[in-house]
Parts: structure tokens; C-alpha cells; sequence
């Protein structure tokens, strides 16, 4: 299962966002460490479209697809060098598949800022450059070693050594991994280095109950700015941890009023959920039938066969074709059996690149 980290410095919001995205209670008092072993939390992706898909295929069951959250330790400055709990940390982000980045923005006397003040812009520098140094110490340490192979002529080292000069050039003039063109070969000859700066990453505004509905501050506004001027591929998703809390205690009418009260019309955790599912390079295909109306996790770009494997091996080893019908057209016509009917459900074969959405029976021979 693929995970995000959850990031950023002490104080910032991570363990209550955590702890409202998975109710799983992990510890947030106040102070820098709290959180030292990465907690781990499962957590369902809202998606209405399964909802319709349950209703209209009459299933006794439904069944989400998740993605999994690790909330790691807070990182301070001089991380990249032990300070803090920075080798813990280092070594824990460096399990994970894409980062999100918690960035603290709202006053509050009562809770201490690691650096004094609330910055979000600083922040996100001081993170981003403990993660880029740690990186070029590992591409540096990397270098010297395939330097020496390549030299004997090797071809893989060769190769090794055109990727990894690369990287360190980048590394060097503070740019991350991420913007490294690489080609798929190159990726499998450093991929054990699980550079940090690699990972895709999404940044997410905690901000003030005071600045709801919108979550609009000047804090945002100079970290929308930051970003628009350095890191115009990231992502940025506002949320407020401290509402995020106490809608997580709700049962679902208390909930839904709350939010109305609130101007919202569904929880900021949704959109952060869905924003890091997209962020991991995820799309979400149905099937349907009597016991389960069930949503499945796929790699954007997956063929049928995987799709198929994805529900059991069995089923891509004996691939024989996909019975398909996209959402809207399933929506429309009510049912899998009107949609053959109507001709709307299509027989794809191995080389069916799976749409987001899809509705599919497959077929298969073992």
C-alpha cells in the first residue's frame, strides 16, 4: 500500500491533523517531539461516486479504496546533521511515497513556534533545505563510489555516473531530485538512495478557526506567493486541523450541521485525502455485483491486466478481456446489465489504458 508522510516542524498541526484524519488518538500535546515513532493510519478516500454505484447496483456491501498516512516526527533545523530527532526523522520519510507538507498558519500565544514566530514561508525553507542537504550528502557519498566503477569502463556505472552527476549539480544549486529529468533505466540504478527531495510533495495551510470559511490569511497569501514563484507544480490544500478535530467527534447529522454552520460544504480532510491520492499518481476504478459494490486503487497509465491484478493475481495472470463501462454512462443507464443492453459496455483487451472511473467486469482463465 502506498504511504504519505506527513510533515513538517514541531507544533504545526501534524499530530491533530493526523489524529482527525484517522481517529486513531496519536498524541499531540504541546511541546517539540511529541511524536517520535511514526504513527500509521489507514484511511478511507471519499469518493460520491462509489456511493452512486453502490445504490444503483444493489449490493449488500460497499467498499472504499484508502490510502495510508504516516505522521512522523517533527523536524527542526540542523536535522540533516542529527540535531532534534533529524536521523530519525530523515530515516522514516525515507519509507514513504509522497510528502505532505503541514505548514503552520495562524497565531496562537498559547502554542510555542519551534522558531519564534509563525513564518510559513521559513518553514517550508528550513524543511525543504534539511531534506536537500541530506540528499546531497547521499548523492555526494554515491559519487565518489561510482566515479571509481566507472572508470573501469563498466556500462551500468557509466550510466550510474551520468544520472547521479545530475543530481548532484541540482542538489548543489538547491533545486530538488524531483526536477531531475531521469529516464526509467536511470530511476532503477539509484533507487535505493530514496532521495527525500524525489518525492512528490503537497503542501497544506493549517489555518485559524477566525479564518474559515475560505481559510484565507496573510500567512497563506505569502506562502500562495512562495510558492507560485518557486514551486509552481506543488500543491496546496487549506485546512484547519482544530475544526478538522472536533467534526472527527461528530457522528454524521451533527456533522453535516456543524459544516453548514460553518459555510463549508464538506471537510477540509476530503479535499486533502483526494489531493494526496491524486498526488500519489492514483486513479480509482469500480466493480459491482451482488455482495460488494467496491472501489480499487490503480497507477495512473494501468493497463486491464493490472487493474485485474489489483483485485487478485489470478485474475492478470489469466487475463482474458474487460468487460467496461465508464461512470457516466453507468450512471445513465442505471445498471451493468442495461448498460450491455444499450451498448455502452465495451470488451477491452491487455492494452486498455484504465480511465478513472470505470466500471469493470473481467474476465480471465487460470
Amino acid at each position: 500500500m502506498l504511504k504519505a508522510g506527513i510533515v513538517g516542524l514541531p507544533n504545526v498541526g501534524k499530530s491533530s491533523l493526523f489524529n482527525a484524519l484517522t481517529a486513531q488518538g496519536a498524541p499531540s500535546e504541546n511541546y517539540p517531539f511529541c511524536t517520535v515513532e511514526p504513527n500509521v493510519g489507514t484511511v478511507e478516500v471519499p469518493d460520491a461516486r462509489l456511493d452512486r454505484v453502490f445504490e444503483l447496483s444493489g449490493a449488500a456491501e460497499r467498499i472504499p479504496t484508502v490510502v495510508q498516512f504516516v505522521d512522523i516526527a517533527g523536524l527542526v533545523e540542523g536535522a540533516s546533521e542529527g540535531e532534534g530527532l533529524g536521523n530519525r526523522f530523515l530515516g522514516n520519510i525515507r519509507e514513504v511515497d509522497a510528502i505532505v507538507h503541514v505548514l503552520r498558519c495562524f497565531e496562537d500565544p498559547d502554542i510555542t513556534h519551534v522558531s519564534g514566530g509563525v513564518d510559513p514561508v521559513r518553514d517550508r525553507d528550513v524543511v525543504n533545505t534539511e531534506l536537500a542537504m541530506a540528499d546531497l550528502d547521499a548523492v555526494e557519498r554515491r559519487l565518489d563510489r561510482v566515479r571509481k566503477k566507472a572508470r573501469t569502463g563498466e556500462a551500468d556505472a557509466v550510466k550510474e555516473l551520468a544520472v547521479v552527476t545530475r543530481l548532484h549539480e541540482a542538489l548543489s544549486e538547491g533545486r530538488p531530485a524531483r526536477g531531475v529529468e531521469v529516464s526509467r533505466e536511470e530511476r532503477g540504478l539509484i533507487r535505493d538512495l530514496q532521495l527525500l527531495t524525489a518525492k512528490p510533495v503537497l503542501y497544506m495551510a493549517n489555518t485559524g478557526e477566525d479564518d474559515l470559511p475560505s481559510g484565507e490569511n496573510g500567512h497563506v497569501e505569502a506562502l500562495r506567493r512562495a510558492l507560485a514563484e518557486e514551486e509552481p507544480e506543488a500543491g496546496l490544500v487549506i485546512v484547519c486541523s482544530a475544526i478538522e478535530s472536533e467534526l472527527a467527534e461528530l457522528d454524521r447529522e451533527e456533522r453535516q450541521a456543524f459544516l453548514e454552520d460553518l459555510g463549508l460544504e464538506e471537510p477540509g480532510l476530503h479535499r486533502l485525502i483526494r489531493a494526496t491520492y491524486d498526488l500519489l499518481g492514483l486513479i480509482t476504478f469500480f466493480t459491482a455485483g451482488e455482495k460488494e459494490a467496491r472501489a480499487w486503487t490503480v497507477r495512473r497509465g494501468a493497463r486491464a491486466p493490472e487493474a485485474a491484478g489489483a483485485i487478485h493475481s489470478d485474475f492478470e495472470r489469466g487475463f482474458i478481456r474487460a468487460e467496461t463501462v465508464g461512470y457516466d454512462d453507468f450512471v445513465r443507464v442505471g445498471s451493468l446489465k442495461a448498460a450491455r443492453d444499450e451498448g455502452v459496455m465495451r470488451s477491452e483487451g491487455k492494452e486498455y489504458t484504465v480511465a478513472d472511473g470505470d466500471i469493470m467486469l473481467f474476465r480471465f482463465n487460470v
